[in-house]
Parts: structure tokens; C-alpha cells; sequence
């Protein structure tokens, strides 16, 4: 299932317009606030999938019946650029259990490259909701990838694949790789894919915009 979040109609669009603005780029701490905004927005979208159990809680006055979540999602992420997403996630999942993953390229001198995942630190995702966050679905790679290591900590019940902006063909690389129950979070489709796997127009490199160029 695609879940395309631009297609309602929402605050979550003024965030991704601000994204994507090569002006407002230039305030790392407002393109950082800005993602945590999104992701607290699509954790809200991703809640209502989620099962719940009535709950009595006491008030004042009297006792209320509340539904409340059954079970905590483990919020797992690829790091570096993942990391204010997963804040925002985090926000409202306050209780989850988190996952950190490195994955990088590796670039050849041909143009190509290869996808690596180096760490990870994960509780057992066993038979829970996992929210997996990364900014960017571009060739799907890093999140099949990811995805593959989680598997060392048992299987999920669901995997939900949160990204800000996605390309086709990282969409259709996850749904051919990835089980029949995940679905897949996005606050934009984009058509176009480069040679270099960039995202166009997408919004640059979200790494560097939110915590500056690395060498």
C-alpha cells in the first residue's frame, strides 16, 4: 500500500514546500524543524493503523475509557539524515523502542556504486509495528538493505517505509523486495531519477542541508 500524504489537503505541504525552497535551505535549523514537524504529522497518519485497547483512566471526577495503543512501534532509522525525522517520529511515539542503522555508498570510478550497511543497534522487532524512516527513497537500496539487517532481530508484524520524498523507481524497488506487509509513507512522488540516483527535483542531499557538507 502507498500511503502519498501530498495528496491531501494539509500544513504537511507548507513544510515540504519550505524543503524544497533553495532559499529557505540556507537555515539548517529551520530545514531540521521542518522535518521534525513532517514526521511528527506522519507518525499521527501512521497511528491510525495501529491497534488499540480500551483503557480506564481516573480523572478528577470519575473514570474515563480511552483507547490507547496496544503495543509500542519500533522507530528505526538510517542514519545520518534520518536522524530529525526520527525525532519527529519519536515526538509522538514517546514509548517506542528505537533502531539506528549506518548505510552508505561506496562509489566506483565508473559511476556506480554499492550500498553498505556497516552498524546497527536494534531491539528485537519481533512481532511489532516497524516505522522505518529515511528522508529519501530514491533507488530503494538502503532501505531493502536496512531492512534485510533488521531481520537479525526477528520479523515485524508491519513495516511501515516513512520518506519525505520518493522516486518511482525507489517505490517499485521496495514494494518487489520488501514483504507483502509493508506500506509505504510519502509526502511526494517524483518521476525523475538520475544517472547518480538523485531524486529530481527533490531537495538536494538532506544530510548535508540539515547538519552541513561532509568530505
Amino acid at each position: 500500500m502507498i500511503n502519498d500524504l501530498s495528496k491531501q489537503s494539509s500544513v504537511l505541504n507548507m513544510y515540504m514546500a519550505e524543503l524544497r525552497d533553495i532559499n529557505v535551505q540556507k537555515d539548517s535549523m529551520r530545514f531540521r524543524t521542518n522535518i521534525e514537524r513532517i514526521g511528527a504529522l506522519c507518525a499521527y497518519e501512521i497511528s491510525k493503523k495501529f491497534e488499540y485497547v480500551t483503557s480506564e483512566v481516573v480523572t478528577p471526577l470519575g473514570i474515563a475509557q480511552v483507547p490507547v495503543l496496544k503495543q509500542q512501534p519500533v522507530i528505526a532509522t538510517i542514519l545520518r539524515a534520518g536522524l530529525p525525522l526520527h525525532h519527529g517520529v519519536l515526538s509522538v511515539f514517546d514509548k517506542a523502542e528505537n533502531a539506528f542503522i549506518s548505510a552508505y555508498r561506496q562509489h566506483h570510478k565508473d559511476g556506480t556504486f554499492e550500498v553498505h550497511v556497516d552498524y546497527m543497534a536494534c531491539p528485537s522487532i519481533e512481532g511489532k509495528e516497524l516505522i522505518l524512516c529515511d528522508p529519501m527513497l530514491a533507488t530503494g537500496t538502503s532501505m531493502v538493505l536496512t531492512y534485510q539487517a533488521l531481520l537479525r532481530r526477528g520479523k515485524p508484524k508491519h513495516i511501515h517505509v516513512l520518506s519525505l520524498v520518493s522516486s518511482m523507481f525507489g517505490i517499485d524497488y521496495v514494494r518487489k523486495n520488501l514483504p507483502e506487509n509493508c506500506s509505504i509513507w510519502t509526502c511526494a512522488v517524483d518521476e525523475e531519477l538520475t544517472a547518480q540516483s538523485y531524486i529530481v527535483p527533490g531537495l538536494g542531499d538532506a544530510g548535508d542541508l540539515a547538519y552541513g557538507i561532509k568530505l
